[in-house]
């Protein structure tokens, strides 16, 4: 359950990045994508993931069960409480299990300084994904449980060699995140300041991101797309690069540039931050998460940013994606468990290629 399209693992504390890995095996994750920011962090993550598996697979208690989690608590604040564990799930088995659901993007954030060094980062990231290669449909397929799911859900074949190298751990699968960022916050996290944006910035940042298109294109992998107030830009570059095959990630558009997306094709992620929308706007917020189609929605935490409500400006992490499946099920008046199922269907068609002849949709 409680899928994440978008997450940033090595960014989380240190101490943490076990227990949340340990936590999402243990509630039976399909799906955790980290995410890829710059042209040559893919290595730096796996390893980082690779190290916290380790450390994950060591927080046993005497009997061999899983003694501790980290936990939200109701002031925000994260704590190590006693959690209802699998006891079957410990050392290799909880390491294949891990890795069964953990996948890596690959992409360039439009950052100033990528954005003047665009060409050698882009050969870069092409050079980047094709030593930690492509996955395939049906290695894919197999690794993300799709061919068994009863092997991935006990974590017993979905790894198949426990990540060795001809495992699909971690190879690639997807490109991005990339695209467009016209918000301009000097005093924000990403320090986006419009006075760095000359005439030639802002065609670079369409070069870089329809480069990434492109490579996405020729090597046939869904692109994971960041577009804030950049709406008729982003849509110029796809249009330009021909190819819709992806996500709109942390979508924070309206109703009429979402139909715009969904028409050609794109899938739509939501985040914590539709937890704490303005009252103003509310309304209009729900009515835009009722407007997606079930087989166009994904949800995401982009830890360790936009954790939802109630543990907002708090870090985020993957464990609390569950307050935004409650909020977006509610919105949707549908239970947290069929929304999770539409989430994974959606998850197996985009980045493991099942068809919708292979998945049901109770599509009116």
């Amino acid at each position: 359950m409680f899928s994440d399209t978008h997450f940033h693992f090595h960014m989380l504390e240190e101490n943490l990045q076990p227990r949340v890995l340990r936590e999402m095996a243990v509630r039976d994750c399909f799906f955790g994508l980290d995410i890829g920011t710059h042209c040559d962090d893919l290595i730096s993550r796996q390893d980082g993931i690779d190290k916290a598996i380790e450390k994950c697979a060591g927080i046993v208690s005497d009997d061999g069960a899983a003694s501790d989690s980290c936990i939200a608590s109701d002031d925000g604040a994260l704590s190590v409480a006693g959690i209802a564990s699998d006891g079957n799930l410990s050392g290799e088995k909880l390491k294949s299990k891990i890795k069964s659901f953990i996948r890596f993007s690959a992409g360039i954030w439009p950052a100033p300084e990528a954005i003047r060094d665009r060409k050698n980062q882009i050969e870069i990231l092409e050079k980047m994904i094709r030593g930690a290669g492509v996955a395939g449909d049906e290695s894919c397929r197999s690794g993300a449980g799709i061919a068994s799911d009863e092997d991935s859900r006990s974590g017993a074949g979905a790894a198949g060699d426990g990540g060795g190298e001809n495992s699909t751990y971690k190879k690639v699968v997807a490109i991005g995140e990339c695209g467009l960022d016209h918000h301009w916050n000097v005093s924000g996290v990403d320090g986006r300041a419009e006075s760095d944006f000359d005439d030639a910035m802002f065609l670079g940042e369409r070069e870089m991101f329809e480069a990434q298109l492109d490579m996405a294109k020729r090597m046939k992998l869904p692109v994971v797309v960041h577009s804030r107030d950049a709406f008729e830009g982003t849509m110029e570059c796809i249009k330009n690069a021909g190819y819709d095959n992806g996500i709109i990630h942390c979508f924070s558009y309206g109703i009429d540039e979402a139909r715009a997306f969904l028409d050609r094709g794109w899938y739509l992620a939501f985040g914590g931050g539709v937890t704490y929308t303005k009252k103003s706007k509310m309304d209009a917020m729900k009515e835009l998460l009722r407007f997606v189609p079930e087989e166009r929605l994904l949800l995401e935490t982009d830890a360790p940013y936009l954790a939802p409500v109630p543990f907002r400006g708090n870090p985020n992490n993957p464990l609390l994606i569950e307050h935004t499946y409650r909020f977006i099920s509610e919105a949707r008046n549908i239970n947290m468990e069929e929304l999770c199922e539409t989430v994974d269907k959606n998850i197996s068609r985009l980045f493991f290629k099942t068809t919708l002849k292979d998945i049901e949709f109770d599509i009116a």
